[in-house]
């Protein structure tokens, strides 16, 4: 059996002495150990796959190393799961381990999960959500450093950090993806109107046609829900009877199971995607986006990268590292990717 790398192997690896080691793991780093030597220290341990003794960390710094993560159905869910997966990188990479209970969208649970992570002597504390929406902030969080993932304070003065998805610029660069393509006649499956998200992107599917200096055309927008067959009907409406000159030449959808039930009711009438009819996807769900035939375009929701970020958030602010900037102080925005495949192409001859 391989011998476990202790820190002087990672000393020795980094060019540093072992205090130096000691010190960065620890927390401790800044002030004390210049950058470089910082980033080689994180680059050996990370390479000899080296942690430090959690208890004897705890013991040091009285701190239990534990974050507690509250979700109200993340854990249950096969998409949003990525917001914790990201967050559980940045904790295990820093030496700390994280704990999750689920409430199963039951928010009378808040409070008791909160206060039972809190039971347990957690250094800090997450909420993440399926979905982006307003959270009343269970007052235990209030009690250690604390952040929100996906969701945010409700409160008309938040108290909470929240990181969220560039909800606006995500929806403008799928509209403008269209439009460089030619469309000029764009449909929009806007989701739910009760969504938080859904307004945002529509907003920036409005910016993105008012850069253009192009006009909306308000009937082309629907607030139809988020299932399949409620893009399949949504399609049906427009597409069904119409003549070529009459049907939008793209639709674009606020997320891919929209997208899936246009492609539907493009097969049911005959309409070949993207040759007839291009179709935009959002989420880029995964097996949903990337196993459509054609493979659709869609633009991507960065949920490992909001749990990334709300941790580093978390735990700079536990560890002393936190940046006083009042402009960041509440607010971290991440921004959507454009993952372009085979359900989008240039406007069809008519």
């Amino acid at each position: 059996m391989n011998r476990k790398a202790t820190a002087l192997d990672v000393a020795k690896r980094a060019g540093v002495s072992r205090s130096a080691v000691s010190l960065v793991l620890n927390g401790r780093g800044d002030g004390n150990v210049a950058k470089e030597s910082q980033d080689r220290i994180r680059l050996a341990a990370q390479e000899l796959n080296y942690s430090p003794n959690a208890i004897a960390l705890s013991l040091r710094n009285q701190r239990s190393r534990v974050i507690g993560i509250v979700s109200d159905e993340v854990v249950v869910s096969p998409f949003d799961g990525n917001i914790i997966g990201g967050a559980d990188d940045v904790a295990r990479s820093r030496g700390f381990v994280t704990v999750v209970m689920d409430t199963e969208r039951d928010a009378a649970r808040d409070a008791s999960a909160i206060e039972t992570l809190l039971d347990r002597q957690v250094d800090g504390l997450m909420y993440v959500t399926v979905g982006l929406k307003p959270l009343d902030v269970p007052h235990g969080m209030l009690r250690v450093p604390s952040v929100l993932a996906n969701c945010y304070d409700s409160s008309p003065e938040p108290q909470l950090h929240h990181v969220i998805p560039d909800e606006i610029t995500g929806g403008r660069e799928a509209a403008e993806h269209l439009l460089e393509l030619g469309h000029r006649d764009i449909a929009l499956l806007a989701g739910a109107a009760d969504s938080p998200a859904a307004p945002l992107r529509v907003q920036g599917y409005r910016d993105a046609h008012a850069a253009a200096q192009l006009n909306v055309n308000e009937g082309r927008i629907i607030m139809a829900g988020w299932d399949i067959d409620a893009g399949f009907h949504g399609a049906m409406k427009m597409l069904d009877g119409a003549s070529p000159a009459e049907r939008p030449t793209a639709i674009m959808c606020a997320n891919d199971r929209l997208a899936v039930g246009v492609a539907l009711a493009a097969a049911r009438l005959g309409l070949h995607i993207p040759g007839d009819l291009s179709v935009m996807g959002y989420d880029d769900e995964a097996r949903i986006a990337d196993t459509m035939v054609p493979a659709l375009t869609s633009m991507a929701l960065p949920l490992r990268e909001i749990g990334r970020a709300a941790m580093t958030t978390l735990l700079d602010t536990i560890e002393g590292r936190a940046q006083d900037d009042p402009a960041s102080s509440v607010e971290t925005m991440v921004p959507c990717r454009l993952v372009v495949r085979e359900s989008t192409g240039p406007v069809p001859t008519r």
